[in-house]
């Protein structure tokens, strides 16, 4: 879908953003283990807390297929930092347009000025891409909810506390009884975990907590069960698509990186870039890259016209992580020993691409997607 004037100016703005603030300090981010607060307040500057929010709010109202470059050009300087804005935006988002006015008011501005986080919490310690089995247990008492249940495996959990939950209201009714709750972290019954000690990638937030005896009221139930699950199930087909994206960014950078790499290098008395096989290595790279660019951008226009989405989104998603799992190897191999210096981006990506793997579907669920949307 054609970008606005505006929009190609926020881009430009947020490539600024990845280059200069982003990229330079996500190494330290990660051994400091902490998501990049630095990075999230430049965000905040330049406008992309607001990018999908309403006017009314605020907000920019821009396409998601805007959403889906801009993670491009972000995921290029840090995948974990831009799961991490992404995920408060569409908080922000989702409040704006879908929870009651006086919710919204309460938390929309905070989110969009980045002094609180979102997260949506659907994964437990014992329910992943098993969306029907969560077990959290919303019970009807006086006045709304009656909240109880782990979550885990979150972006954004170490920190947020403007959630988007979804609970089960009718054990054993599967998709049938989950509804959906706004969660605010700094009320009784929230019970934070400490963020998850992981290989890498800290900057994303992750984490869980725990629901005891939470109450949400009852204009704090977003979406009654019946319609919970759908939405929830509609809203991951953007996610799948703005992570194929973020994949695309890991790679373009990469290949950025080498192709510098090798005008500067030389062996056996040239450039690096004079040696045929060291070329090809990239030149199969960067048509990966386009064929899976182009991919991302057919399922972002599907979104913006309201067309189903999942099969294009889950394609995309399943080609564009293959894809970073095969050639940022191969991009780091072309650049030898150096490539394992932690100024360069590549161990970085590497574990980016691991993580895209396995949020919002993973491969094995995304083939299973693919394979009953192409039986229906």
């Amino acid at each position: 879908m054609p970008l606005t004037d505006a929009e190609h100016a926020l881009l430009q703005r947020a490539a600024t953003l990845s280059r200069d603030i982003v990229s330079p300090n996500a190494a330290r981010w990660e051994r400091e283990r902490r998501i990049g607060h630095e990075g999230l307040s430049a965000a905040v500057e330049i406008g992309l807390t607001r990018l999908q929010v309403p006017l009314a709010f605020g907000g920019l109202a821009m396409s998601f297929s805007c959403k889906a470059q801009l993670a491009d050009v972000l995921g290029a300087g840090d995948f974990g930092f831009t799961m991490s804005l992404i995920n408060t935006q569409n908080i922000a988002a989702k409040l704006a347009r879908d929870a009651p006015a006086e919710v919204a008011a309460r938390y929309v501005p905070d989110l969009i000025a980045g002094r609180r986080l979102g997260c949506t919490a659907l994964t437990e310690p014992g329910a992943g891409s098993d969306f029907a089995a969560i077990s959290t247990l919303a019970k009807r008492v006086e006045g709304g909810w009656r909240i109880d249940g782990a979550k885990a495996w979150i972006t954004n959990a170490g920190e947020a506390d403007v959630v988007v939950l979804y609970a089960q209201t009718e054990p054993g009714s599967g998709g049938r009884g989950i509804a959906g709750f706004l969660i605010d972290g700094r009320r009784p019954g929230f019970v934070r975990e400490p963020a998850f000690a992981l290989g890498g990638q800290h900057t994303i937030g992750t984490g869980g907590f725990r629901l005891e005896g939470y109450l949400a009221r009852d204009e704090e139930m977003l979406h009654p069960p019946g319609q919970a699950f759908k939405a929830a199930l509609s809203s991951i087909n953007g996610a799948r698509t703005y992570i194929a994206a973020m994949c695309c960014g890991m790679v373009g950078d990469a290949l950025r990186v080498v192709r510098e790499f090798g005008e500067q290098r030389h062996t056996f008395g040239k450039p690096l870039a004079d040696h045929q096989g060291w070329r090809w290595r990239l030149a199969e790279a960067a048509s990966e890259l386009a064929a899976c660019r182009l991919m991302v951008a057919h399922a972002a226009t599907l979104i913006d016209e309201g067309r189903d989405a999942q099969l294009a989104a889950a394609q995309a998603k399943l080609l564009a992580t293959r894809m970073a799992d095969r050639q940022l190897p191969a991009l780091a191999q072309a650049m030898g020993a150096e490539g394992l210096r932690e100024h360069y981006p590549f161990a970085r990506h590497l574990m980016g691409a691991r993580v895209a793997g396995f949020v919002d579907g993973s491969t094995e669920m995304l083939l299973e997607r693919i394979c009953a949307v192409m039986r229906a």
